[in-house]
């Protein structure tokens, strides 16, 4: 069984990604890591190779920023480093530039990928997802509970909408298996300052000209994200990915939240957050895959 792994990233320095961390949480499952590294001007490049594995290989891109309508250009770039990928390995690992693998889940991934090898029906395995958010403490709620992050070798599975996950070239949903392995997303784990930046340059990704120009405006300006704006948080009991530890222990900025006050914007959010709370079940849950 072969394996690659793919990512794309961007400025990954300047913006605060953990993307050294996130490729290096996936290195010791997959036989090549094909990085597709957009036009930086902050060092990323530099940053992947200080990693000093033969497994990754680097591709160039530039970016085509009139691709902004719903974020299409993050799948552009997800389906250039998707067709860089070896042509012989069996299955395809994605990871993005703000996800990390914890290591307790190499074992159970190698072993679901070895298992569903075989069963053509399966395009892809599922994995399920926690969000961080404000902190390394904090455990965000607003998201999606599962997505798709392991797919098949074939050049008719593509990168969907945002590169949120994966759908066949005719729009089809993938045929998938849950498996006992999470992703933890860091994208909203950032300094405020930080944060700020990132959202206002990756926004541009989705705005007309007048966004563009507003977030151009706001990037020279050092104005903080207020992290106060969330439906729900909780606090993380568990353990982050050994190669997380260093920036854990580097957080240098003071989140504070209230994990009994609630934001809902209606009853219904209230509803449905209890009924998952509660039952674990999280209906009307946007579900860009089918299992089997």
């Amino acid at each position: 069984m072969k394996v690659s792994g793919f990512t794309f990233v961007r400025n990954a320095v300047k913006y605060g990604y953990p993307v050294k961390e996130s490729i290096c949480s996936i290195l010791p499952v997959v036989d090549e890591m094909v990085v597709c590294l957009g036009n930086s001007d902050d060092g990323t490049e530099e940053l992947i190779k200080s990693i000093g594995s033969e497994k990754i290989r680097i591709i160039h891109s530039v970016w085509d920023e009139s691709i902004r309508e719903g974020g299409k250009i993050l799948a552009v770039e997800t389906n250039k480093a998707l067709d860089a990928v070896a042509a012989d390995s069996d299955w395809l690992f994605y990871i993005q530039a703000d996800e990390v693998v914890h290591e307790q889940y190499h074992h159970n991934i190698s072993k679901a990928m070895q298992q569903y090898l075989t069963n053509i029906k399966v395009e892809g395995l599922l994995f399920n997802y926690t969000h961080f958010y404000g902190s390394y403490r904090g455990d965000g709620r607003s998201w999606y509970s599962k997505e798709i992050r392991i797919i098949r070798n074939n050049k008719k599975i593509r990168s969907y909408r945002d590169a949120q996950g994966f759908r066949k070239a005719d729009n089809g949903k993938l045929n998938i298996k849950l498996i006992d392995a999470c992703i933890y997303h860091y994208g909203w784990v950032k300094n405020p300052l930080i944060m700020y930046k990132k959202l206002e340059g990756v926004g541009k990704l989705w705005a007309g000209e007048e966004g563009i120009k507003r977030g151009d405006e706001y990037e020279k300006k050092n104005l903080e994200f207020d992290y106060s704006k969330i439906d729900s948080v909780t606090f993380f009991k568990g353990t982050h990915p050994a190669v997380m530890r260093q920036l854990v222990n580097s957080e240098d900025w003071s989140f504070e939240a209230d994990t009994k006050k609630k934001n809902f914007k209606n009853i219904k959010h209230r509803i449905l957050y209890f009924m998952w709370q509660k039952f674990g079940w999280r209906p009307f849950e946007y579900r860009n895959y089918k299992k089997i």
